[in-house]
């Protein structure tokens, strides 16, 4: 709380101010009663109401003061915290969002944040206010009439109790509530981010009703909840009751008997009260600061989750240069990082409540198979993608990958960017181990086309511009990625707003955009994973004639599934069972009619059955 001391020392400060005045006017009203006697002076009640006014107009000063410090407090930490988490989300590697649906963390960036503001501001003014204000009360009434104040208090003893009880309860309850709408909107992102999918299978009344079981459960839970707290605030008010139910009937024999005025007894009544709602307000108290409590743990549980990639503590420097620079490979091997325990998530429990089957559910890990050892125990051995690769691209030279669906394309890729890092074996770029340099330095001389393009709902010259300030640098791109012509077609051109992921945009456009955003950029090694897949080969035929200009000089890797992507490369390897099967160029890979040249007869016949060619004899595969 180092940051916010002045604002909570100027709201608490508000509080106890507040509390103090509060407490006047009781003992006022109790003088002007005392005074309301035969022959008493007029002038002494207009004297203690005037006081009574200006003890309640300052009061009201200070008690604004208090709200204003204290929900700026809490709104400030608010800020904070989610500032907090998004910088750290975004120094999180693939592996912890491979296992952490964007549902459940858009559900702590937003449920959970807000909990935490009010326990940070509305929860401790009430608290500090009701507890200042009940200390004060009880002074007053131990001065009062001690022996009717320990009368009021006993019914109060059990109090403690009910709270600690009451208050696990709702933490319980409210973690449950928390993560099961960390469930909802996970499934209400998947449904929007998919629905042409749902409408093209015609599953909107399954999803419909995987939906209606999401939100009667979520309903119940909230319920549970609900009748838990409802509870709360009834029980303590029960309590102070009775102590007021005390005080009237032992007090009003104190006053028959003389032993207090009627003053006194007004002043010890108003102060019970004073004492009774501090009790009320403590359980809705309470329920803030269980809620809290429950979704700070759910934010530590992000914020304690450290990257595995990350950048040397000492990181060393590349030596400059104006070109491309050299990739090495030696002797990689790479499979996907062992999973924690195969628990189910909350989603996965609430998906096994809806479909009501008592069959266990078998949960997948497609990288990594189980074994059974020598003892009968399962154990979780990797599951290569692939080993031993090796290979070098000089400085300004062209690397062509090939190989078929699965065979580590886009993994290899991944290795460079240092999305993942390699199992075994290392990767060099101008001879300097790319482990050794930070984050920033490898990834700054970077041209990155990911399988997927994403795009952010913004113009499209935002998205070409994303990493760059060099308007010349995107309209230089955007002609090399034959995507001029096509953006001058949209009404607004280049400030045209696209649409969430860039759905107003085809796959190919999508790509095309995507290209030009890295290239933009003018770095060093360009990197395309099948960027060119949704594209036409007419299209896909001339940007690779300008990517040849543009590459020349500049370091690149082509990895695509059709050959024609990467016949021109310097250098060829073919990936296949996890390893490279074959390298060369383009022409020396056909003469060995091997791998290589079996995926390129393929494609050509599919290619021929797809323009509609007559049947005939299938060519022969020519360079």
């Amino acid at each position: 709380m180092r940051p916010y001391r002045r604002l909570l020392a100027g709201g608490l400060a508000c509080v106890v101010i507040s509390g103090a005045l509060g407490s006047i006017n009781p003992m006022l009203l109790r003088r002007g009663i005392d005074s309301m006697q035969p022959g008493g002076s007029v002038s002494t009640a207009w004297r203690v109401a005037a006081m009574m006014l200006g003890v309640s107009l300052a009061g009201g000063v200070f008690r604004f003061g208090m709200r204003q410090l204290l929900n700026a407090l809490s709104r400030r930490v608010e800020y904070d915290l989610r500032n907090d988490l998004l910088q750290h989300l975004l120094t999180l590697d693939a592996a912890y969002f491979g296992r952490t649906r964007t549902g459940e963390l858009m559900a702590r960036l937003t449920n959970d944040l807000s909990a935490v503001r009010m326990a940070a501001g509305p929860a401790i003014m009430y608290l500090v206010n009701t507890t200042v204000g009940g200390l004060f009360a009880l002074g007053f009434m131990l001065a009062i009439e001690p022996r009717l104040t320990a009368l009021a208090l006993l019914p109060m003893l059990p109090l403690p109790w009910v709270m600690i009880r009451l208050g696990r309860q709702i933490h319980e309850r409210f973690e449950e509530v928390q993560e099961h709408f960390g469930a909802m909107t996970t499934r209400v992102q998947e449904n929007l981010a998919g629905t042409r999918i749902v409408r093209a299978y015609r599953q909107e009344a399954a999803e419909e009703r995987r939906w209606r079981a999401l939100s009667e459960d979520y309903l119940e839970r909230n319920l549970r909840l609900a009748r838990l707290q409802a509870l709360m605030n009834p029980t303590f008010a029960l309590l102070g009751g009775a102590g007021t139910v005390i005080v009237l009937g032992a007090g009003g024999a104190l006053v028959m008997r003389g032993t207090i005025t009627v003053g006194d007894f007004v002043a010890f009544g108003m102060y019970l009260t004073m004492l009774v709602w501090p009790l009320i307000a403590l359980g809705w108290v309470t329920n803030l600061f269980q809620r809290a409590s429950a979704s700070m743990e759910r934010l530590e549980q992000v914020l304690d989750s450290m990257p595995q990639v990350t950048s040397p503590p000492e990181p060393r420097a590349l030596p400059a240069t104006t070109g491309g620079r050299t990739l090495e490979f030696r002797d990689v091997g790479f499979a996907y990082p062992t999973p924690p325990p195969l628990v189910p998530t909350t989603s996965e429990a609430i998906s096994a409540t809806m479909s009501r089957s008592t069959e266990p559910r078998v949960v997948l890990d497609v990288a990594h198979s189980k074994t059974i050892g020598t003892s009968g125990a399962a154990t979780l051995e990797p599951r290569w993608v692939f080993r031993h690769v090796s290979f070098t691209v000089p400085a300004g030279a062209t690397l062509g990958i090939v190989g078929a669906t699965g065979s580590g394309k886009s993994a290899l890729i991944d290795l460079i960017t240092r999305t993942w890092d390699p199992t075994e074996g290392e990767i060099l770029l101008d001879g300097v181990p790319i482990r050794t340099l930070s984050l920033d330095t490898l990834r700054r001389e970077l041209g990155v086309v990911p399988q997927e393009s994403v795009l952010f709902s913004d113009t499209i010259r935002s998205n070409l511009t994303y990493g760059t300030s060099d308007d010349a640098a995107v309209d230089w791109a955007a002609d090399v990625a034959q995507l001029t012509e096509t953006i001058r077609d949209f009404p607004g051109g280049f400030e045209t707003i696209l649409g969430e992921r860039g759905i107003n945009l085809s796959g190919g456009q999508k790509q095309r955009a995507a290209l030009a955003r890295a290239l933009a950029r003018r770095p060093s090694i360009v990197l395309l994973d099948d960027a060119l897949s949704a594209v036409d080969t007419h299209t896909e035929a001339a940007i690779l004639h300008g990517l040849r200009e543009v590459l020349a000089g500049r370091t690149a890797i082509i990895a695509s599934h059709r050959v024609t992507a990467i016949r021109d490369a310097d250098q060829i390897i073919v990936l296949d069972g996890g390893r490279v099967v074959e390298s060369g160029t383009h022409t020396t890979l056909l003469a060995r009619r091997g791998r290589y040249w079996t995926l390129l007869a393929r494609q050509q016949l599919e290619d021929e059955v797809e323009d509609g060619a007559p049947e005939a004899d299938t060519p022969a595969v020519s360079g």
